[in-house]
């Protein structure tokens, strides 16, 4: 009787291109997402690429199955912006992040993953239903350049005295033409994308064509100047470092431990 091989097949130099490519285009995809998920969420822009390159590196070599998947996820946006409005600051939410952290690190030690068994499909679609749509209400006054981002706008009464649907029909009186005009080539082309045949069978994914496509579209209005011209308000602003030292000293933000002080701050 034969005995199984018990070493790991070697990659073959056509997998390792493949690999190569897709990682490549998963990279120019999760970026753009990276930078979109942490504006929505009222955080700092470079928290996003952070999180987004540790997040892929660490669950890439720490993750022992082949299909684990990590980036940026749209559905936590609401969550992030409600706790960084509650807490404070953005520094206070990332002593949340840590103590998260750890008790997922002991849950996954103890095994306790089953607990997600108990868990009913009905209420993990409603909530991820209810994301969904606070998430399109809350981005559709970006979509057609009405970009006042007030701390605590994802809730339904904002603190800046607006409401969600007082904040869509303020934003109608906000438009621009430039803005708008690629938010709706960016949904046109991922909605063309999966119902054109095609387009379907092309091995580039929809948001990497859409990020391409609205930076082209932008560079064309910059050519046309007038009211076309995104302005840099309407741009993702990440901090630009001259070294290693400068970007630890400008750029990264470390968690405000003595929130743990502050016990009316983690109420329910």
């Amino acid at each position: 009787m034969n005995q199984p091989n018990s070493l790991p097949a070697q990659p073959s130099s056509g997998s390792f291109s493949k690999d190569l490519v897709a990682g490549l285009v998963v990279f120019l995809v999760a970026l753009p997402l990276c930078l979109g998920v942490a504006l929505a969420s009222n955080a700092p822009p470079i928290s996003g690429l952070i999180a987004g390159i540790l997040g892929g590196i660490v669950v890439g070599i720490l993750s022992g199955s082949h299909t684990s998947v990590s980036g940026p996820a749209a559905g936590l946006t609401a969550v992030v912006a409600v706790q960084i409005a509650n807490l404070g600051s953005f520094e206070a939410f990332l002593v949340a992040v840590v103590l998260a952290g750890a008790f997922q690190v002991i849950l996954g030690i103890s095994r306790a993953g089953f607990i997600a068994s108990f868990i009913p499909v009905s209420v993990i679609k409603g909530l991820l239903a209810a994301i969904g749509v606070i998430l399109i209400l809350k981005q559709i006054p970006h979509l057609v350049g009405f970009d006042a981002d007030p701390m605590g706008d994802k809730t339904f009464r904002q603190a800046d005295g607006e409401n969600t649907f007082s904040e869509l029909l303020r934003a109608l009186s906000y438009v621009h033409p430039g803005a708008m005009l690629i938010g709706f080539l960016s949904i046109a082309t991922i909605v063309a994308w999966d119902k054109v045949k095609f387009l379907k069978k092309l091995p580039v994914p929809a948001p990497l064509v859409v990020v391409l496509l609205g930076v082209a579209v932008s560079q064309l209005f910059r050519s046309f100047g007038g009211i076309w011209v995104i302005e840099s308000s309407h741009l993702v602003a990440v901090p630009v470092t001259s070294g290693p030292m400068d970007f630890m000293k400008s750029a990264l933000i470390f968690p405000k431990w003595e929130i743990l002080g502050r016990v009316d701050k983690f109420r329910i």
